[in-house]
């Protein structure tokens, strides 16, 4: 997970001035946590997704694509297994981040119908948060 979050995000890393966050997560505590899914091809994994749960809602940490296996619709599905989960959890929205230097992230979270819902300055990073409803009724979270 390390190693794909690492080159998907070294992109951004002279446009920001320092790596991306993500980048530098703590990937065996996401995974102890029970919060990190990868998507595999051909045995080989080429994305991951981190998903928190902070009471009351449920929030994307994480998207990233091994930039070899982008343009292949990997984080469409990526993106598509986290807004199923939430909404099996019970969840009416998912919620995410991204840097606000990242200009590609923020226009492909918005085709995917996700929408701004404020930018904030966090950990040092310019962040701008995204949300989507889902459309489904809450109910009890599993």
């Amino acid at each position: 997970m390390r190693r794909i979050a690492l080159r998907a995000y070294a992109i951004y890393e002279a446009r920001i001035g320092k790596m991306p966050g993500p980048a530098l997560d703590d990937y065996a505590a996401r995974i102890a946590a029970g919060e990190s899914y990868v998507l595999c091809d051909a045995g080989d994994i080429v994305g991951l997704l981190v998903l928190e749960i902070d009471g009351a809602r449920i929030l994307i940490d994480n998207l990233a694509v091994d930039p070899d296996a982008q343009g292949r619709a990997f984080g469409a599905t990526l993106l598509a297994f986290a807004e199923d989960r939430a909404a099996a959890l019970g969840f009416t929205q998912v919620e995410l981040y991204t840097n606000a230097m990242m200009h590609e992230n923020i226009a492909w979270y918005a085709r995917h119908g996700y929408e701004e819902t404020r930018r904030v300055r966090e950990k040092g990073y310019d962040r701008v948060y995204m949300a989507k409803a889902l459309g489904v009724q809450p109910r009890g979270r599993a």
